[in-house]
């Protein structure tokens, strides 16, 4: 068997390097549509993880009055807590919401000197389902006493909708950019077999099983399929690194948190593989059957 599996490879690398322009329009295909997966699977991903960000936080900010004193402001908390869907708030004074503030945004230390009284005592809302944000923020203003309400139920549904359209363009991309790499595959592969269909109908005259005719071939799909997942892999890695700094170092994009490639390299290689494989074996057997009716 190890001779076998020796023979098998030979047979499958000499194929795949006879027709060399079409074993590289077929790798070439083969990365170009798990580029396009891996990269609307990576989209829809982090369109994902930063939506659970935001759901941790379930929050809405309920803005006082301004002309509210400190001990009226703070007598709104069992009001605001009372309405459904509020399962906590906090009150945040003044002089809490500008040290929040400086220490968020004010790098260069520029507000320090503010008074406190530009700024507003708050509550922060926790929500008990965050898909209740803008039955509960209607309700919160209606409390008398709050005078605005910051809810960022924009932004989570714009999450929702980059999540589901990615995901719906990366299934429908799959789908097709499969059928053609199976395609392209397939006939690279019949290429090789037209060219050998004397021999083969010999070698199933003198007594060879159609499993001995048909390995080759499907180690020489199997090559084409991880030769496509191994330069697909070293790309999309590259590409992910390239579209993370550039999120990174631009000011309107610094909302948007993009996660490591390092921490989701593994299953990213083994989906990659695994599309390889099937898509470079299923375009072998699909292409040897014919041959072997003999």
């Amino acid at each position: 068997m190890k001779h076998n599996v020796k023979y098998f490879f030979r047979e499958g690398a000499g194929n795949m390097l006879s027709h060399s322009f079409m074993s590289f329009a077929a790798i070439g295909v083969t990365v170009a549509c798990l580029l396009i997966m891996g990269t609307f699977s990576l989209v829809a991903y982090n369109a994902n993880e930063n939506l659970k960000d935001m759901q941790k936080e379930n929050a809405i900010l309920a803005f006082v009055d301004e002309t509210l004193s400190d001990t009226e402001a703070r007598a709104l908390q069992p009001m605001v807590e009372g309405v459904d869907g509020v399962a906590d708030c906090t009150f945040v004074t003044r002089e809490e919401a500008k040290e929040a503030y400086i220490e968020q945004f004010d790098e260069d230390d520029l507000y320090s000197g503010v008074d406190a009284s530009v700024f507003r005592h708050r509550y922060v809302i926790h929500l008990k389902d965050k898909a209740d944000m803008d039955q509960v923020a209607e309700q919160v203003e209606q409390v008398e006493g709050i005078a605005k309400i910051r809810a960022d139920h924009a932004i989570s549904n714009g999450f929702i909708t980059l999540r589901n359209i990615a995901g719906v363009i990366s299934v429908a991309l799959i789908a097709i950019l499969l059928i053609i790499s199976v395609f392209i595959i397939s006939n690279t592969i019949k290429l090789t077999t037209f060219d050998r269909r004397d021999e083969i109908a010999i070698m199933k005259m003198v007594g060879a099983t159609d499993s001995f005719i048909r390995w080759p071939f499907v180690y020489e799909g199997l090559l084409l399929g991880l030769s496509g997942a191994a330069i697909a892999f070293g790309l999309q890695w590259l590409l992910y690194e390239a579209i993370a700094k550039g999120i990174e170092n631009s000011d309107t994009l610094q909302l948007i948190n993009v996660s490591p490639f390092g921490g989701i390299w593994a299953p990213v290689l083994c989906a990659f593989i695994l599309v390889g494989i099937l898509v470079g074996v299923g375009g072998s057997l699909t292409a040897i059957r014919k041959f072997l009716r003999v």
